[in-house]
């Protein structure tokens, strides 16, 4: 496992990201709409969503405006800058890009996602993940990825048809892999499960002959809000996993966990520190909500009183 005390995902570059018609954040002027942000600068700016706004009023508390795809939509280079930064000041080490809810047309997703690679690498260094529910976008990706300025991650390897090609690309493009439980019909329904289904994509890349180092594997965390087993086998999962496989890095979606409930945030930072003692070494959050540095100093608090830092020597190194 790496040296880095834990790893942190950016889950915000999301084209599934939506803000309400009504917030306050939207502002209306001169007959158009915009979604009002302050940039790291401290400049106060504006992403025009016009044409995402209802012109009907009885339709405002309905709508929901997709941001990051407006913004893409847009090539509005100011917003994407800020939300791909806003996580690397935070202190995420991989920067998530999807793009899947840009446009129901494959081809067309497939060329949003050749054209926001480049734009990503010209802000960040950082390891971008191409994440797609569709291969041919992640191999899209990949083929304009810029590898002389950071490895690519693959998002991700589950056990559905037609994913297993992913590991062949992972492969080729000497990509990190991400790999997550689903079934290859089903989503897991227990901790078992999850951890039979990645057992066997474990097997896969071993076939595939990928480093144990590159694997990052993803057990499923689902909305407690929906079942309140849920949180539960999600960590048992993880427990297992630690287990049998103390070199791969084990994350998971742990933002899903607290969706539909009132102040995520609460909801958020129990289940990451829960996570983290089960076994995961690797977050996917919104760090900016969730920051980064209170995970961090946890880790390393908690190693030096379980008596896994000895002499609490990493503890001691990395306050100082």
């Amino acid at each position: 496992m790496s040296d880095t005390v834990l790893e942190f995902i950016g889950e915000n570059f999301n084209t599934t990201r939506r803000v309400k018609a009504t917030s306050p954040r939207i502002v209306q002027e001169d007959g158009k709409a915009a979604l009002a942000y302050t940039d790291l600068e401290g400049t106060k700016r504006f992403l025009d969503v016009s044409t995402l706004y209802p012109s009907d009023p009885a339709d405002l508390k309905k709508t929901q405006i997709t941001h990051v795809a407006q913004a893409m939509k847009n090539k509005d280079l100011d917003y994407i800058n800020w939300i791909i930064r806003a996580q690397v000041d935070a202190g995420a080490t991989i920067i998530d890009i999807c793009v899947d809810e840009i446009s129901v047309d494959p081809d067309e997703r497939n060329e949003w996602m050749q054209w926001i690679i480049p734009v990503a690498q010209d802000i960040t260094e950082l390891t971008l993940a191409v994440d797609s529910s569709d291969p041919n976008t992640i191999s899209a990706g990949l083929e304009v990825y810029d590898k002389s300025k950071s490895r690519p991650a693959v998002n991700s390897v589950n056990l559905e048809d037609g994913r297993k090609q992913l590991i062949g690309l992972a492969k080729d493009h000497d990509a990190m892999l991400f790999a997550n439980a689903s079934g290859r019909e089903t989503m897991p329904s227990s901790a078992e499960e999850r951890v039979e289904n990645l057992q066997q994509i474990m097997a896969m890349m071993d076939e595939g002959g990928i480093a144990m180092d590159d694997r990052y594997l993803d057990p499923l965390a689902f909305p407690i809000g929906a079942g309140s087993e849920f949180s539960r086998h999600y960590l048992d999962a993880v427990k297992m996993i630690r287990e049998e496989f103390p070199e791969v890095h084990i994350f998971g979606g742990h933002s899903n966990t607290s969706f539909g409930l009132p102040q995520r945030r609460v909801i958020n930072d129990a289940f990451i520190t829960l996570s983290i003692i089960y076994g995961c070494d690797t977050l996917m959050i919104d760090p900016v909500l969730n920051q980064p540095k209170d995970f961090i100093e946890f880790k390393l608090a908690n190693d030096a009183l379980m008596g896994v830092d000895e002499m609490c020597m990493n503890y001691i190194s990395h306050l100082r």
